[in-house]
């Protein structure tokens, strides 16, 4: 919900750039719309791609198991931390 509100502000910011911009506004405050606009859209969208939700089952030969366990607040499940060695990856486990 909160992603949602942030994107639909961040969006709303873009919009009122352009509408600004059009409007000849004055450019700081074309720019500090741009800004707040692009910063809340990636953002959302950079946090979206970079944290992976938590999967089932073992994630296959060569993961190695770390002490690292968190309740998901998602699904209110145990996740594992498994890496691995070879390219660094982590992968996130529920139970």
């Amino acid at each position: 919900m909160l992603r949602a509100v942030l994107l639909a502000v961040g969006g709303a910011a873009l919009a009122l750039a352009l509408a600004a911009a059009i409007c000849h506004a004055p450019f700081p405050l074309v720019m500090w719309l741009t800004v707040i606009g692009i910063a809340l859209v990636g953002g959302i969208l950079f946090e979206r791609g970079r944290y992976k939700p938590a999967v089932s089952g073992h994630p296959g030969p060569g993961w190695i198991a770390t002490d690292e366990r968190f309740v998901d607040p998602q699904s209110g499940e145990t996740v594992t931390v498994y890496y691995q060695p070879s390219t660094g990856e982590r992968r996130y486990i529920g139970r």
